[in-house]
Order: structure tokens, then C-alpha cells, then sequence
């Protein structure tokens, strides 16, 4: 649901919401803005078959939805789509989450009948970016430059817990579910990215949640900040985590076994043990761009 804006508010940090028709606002240099479109129709889907080289997909495939940031002076692009998402998925291939005989009738009408995939949806996705080189760009640009692009490094900054914590006021917020199912009325799998920006911030959430009930619970979260800065270079924080748990595992810890009790993934994610994390930072090499642009660089260190 998105936050009514208050208008003084939005003056007082410079910020402006996006044309009649857009979801969202530029502030500090970020174009930021949420897309949120019906499930994708039938032809659709069948585009996304042969795309993707699949029949398998989400119960509600949001495929037009996203949440996009802009950095427009150096043409950085940050954005949220489940095209990307579901590829990932695909090429990522987990095999499929194995239920108790008695539970398989849950899943006979398709696509669930041969369990022979994974099913849960489950996505290693963090995000996609790009650098989309406008015509002013593209006249700074060095001729040399032309094979130089973003690249990944590690490094272990965090974001600022506390500072988020503050009461600064949110100028916007919006919640994109980019995909769901209730795998046949067992569970959930759900993928939605929600942003919130205040006048000296913007900070976002990426995750995957799944419950196969009575099996398992599976976290995967993603999450970014980036703080204004007088500097011409944004620099953004990124954390990544994959947490997971059986039911029987929980309960041998003495928590709940009934899958009613695990409906909120904010709530419980620090029940779920850590599997994986990865701390990276993104960054666009000094000769990409002329020296004088603005360059993003993403930081990231898992502490969910």
C-alpha cells in the first residue's frame, strides 16, 4: 500500500513526486518508481514458455510489475523484475523439496504431479542492474571505454541498523510482489521487494519466502541502502542471506510444529539458521565512463 505523501515534507528534501501516470519520485539524483501490473494472461505466459524454455511457473507471475532506481547523471540502473528472477531460478535448479508420502495427494493436479522440479520457485535472485548510457553519456564517454562494465568485489560494510531505526519521516513506500504461489494449498512461496526512501535515504527489501508445510521454511533476503551524500558518487549497501529449517528441526528446538504459527517471515527469520551468505561490493571500473561522471558503488556484508 502506498504512504500518502506529505507534500511539505517532500519540499523540505528536495524531493518531487514522478508525472501523473508514475508511482514514485526523484530525489538526489535517484528516479525512483514502483510498477505494479495484473498476472500475466495466458499468451503471455506462453511468451515466458519459450523464453525461458519451461512450463513451469508461479501460480500469480506478476510479470510486469518492478520497482526501479535510477541514478540519471551516470545512467546506473538498480531494478526488480521476475523475468530475471524466474531465470534465475531456473538456472539455479534446486531439486525439489522432498514432502512425506502422506502428503503427496496435496500436490496430484499439475503442475506439482512428478515433484521432478523445484516446485517451491526458490531464487538466488539479488537484483539486476545496468548502466543505460543516454545521449550526453555517450558524448563523455572515452572511445577506449566501450568494453568496461560493472563487475562485483567483496568487502564487509554493513548498513546502519540504528540509523534506520530513526524517526525520519518516509516521503514513499511501496510494497511489489513480483510472484506467488500456495503450492496447492500446502504452503507459500512469494517474492516481493518493498522500498521505503526518507530525506536522507532510500533503503529496500527483497525477499523470498517459503513454507512447505509440515517440511520446511526457506528465507532468502536482500537488502540495500543508500545514504545521500553531498558526494557525486552514491554509494549503496547490500546484504544477502539464505536462511532454512526443517519443522522437524524446530520443534526439536522447541518451537511450534503447526504451520500457523509461522505466517510472518519477519517475525520468525531469526529462528531459521544461516545457510549462506555472501558479501560483495558492485563497482563500475574508473574507465567506463569519463573521469569526471559520478560512479556506483555497492557494498554488501550478510547479517540478517
Amino acid at each position: 500500500m502506498e504512504l500518502e505523501v506529505d507534500e511539505t515534507e517532500l519540499k523540505a528534501a528536495g524531493a518531487q513526486l514522478l508525472p501523473e501516470g508514475r508511482v514514485g519520485l526523484f530525489i538526489h539524483g535517484w528516479e525512483i518508481e514502483s510498477r505494479k501490473r495484473p498476472i500475466l494472461n495466458s499468451l503471455h505466459l506462453q511468451q515466458w514458455e519459450h523464453k525461458l524454455q519451461t512450463s513451469h511457473f508461479p501460480e500469480m507471475v506478476f510479470g510486469d510489475s518492478s520497482l526501479v532506481l535510477k541514478h540519471v547523471s551516470s545512467g546506473i540502473k538498480i531494478h526488480f523484475n521476475t523475468f530475471d528472477a524466474l531465470t534465475a531460478w531456473k538456472q539455479e535448479a534446486l531439486p525439489p523439496v522432498e514432502v512425506p508420502a502422506a502428503a503427496k495427494w496435496k500436490f496430484r493436479s499439475q503442475p506439482f504431479q512428478q515433484l521432478d522440479y523445484d516446485y517451491t520457485f526458490t531464487t538466488p535472485y539479488c537484483g539486476s542492474q545496468t548502466i543505460e548510457i543516454n545521449e550526453e553519456l555517450a558524448r563523455r564517454a572515452t572511445s577506449e571505454d566501450n568494453n568496461c562494465g560493472l563487475y562485483w568485489e567483496d568487502c564487509k560494510e554493513q548498513i546502519d541498523l540504528v540509523a534506520l531505526a530513526s524517526k525520519e519521516p518516509i516521503l514513499f513506500y511501496d510494497e511489489v510482489i513480483l510472484y506467488e504461489d500456495e503450492l496447492a494449498d500446502s504452503g507459500v512461496s512469494l517474492l516481493t521487494v518493498k522500498v521505503r526512501v526518507m530525506p536522507n535515504s532510500w533503503f529496500l527489501l527483497l525477499r523470498f519466502w517459503l513454507r512447505v508445510d509440515g517440511v520446511l521454511m526457506r528465507l532468502r533476503a536482500t537488502r540495500m541502502r543508500c545514504v545521500f551524500a553531498n558526494s557525486a558518487t552514491p554509494i549503496i549497501l547490500r546484504e544477502s542471506c539464505w536462511r532454512e529449517a526443517t519443522f522437524k528441526a524446530l520443534s526439536a528446538k522447541g518451537y511450534p510444529s503447526d504451520s500457523a504459527a509461522y505466517n510472518d517471515p519477519s517475525i520468525i527469520s531469526q529462528r531459521l539458521p544461516i545457510i549462506m551468505h555472501k558479501s560483495q561490493k558492485l563497482k563500475i571500473p574508473g574507465r567506463t565512463l569519463n573521469s569526471s561522471l559520478p560512479l556506483l558503488v555497492l557494498f554488501g556484508r550478510t547479517t540478517f
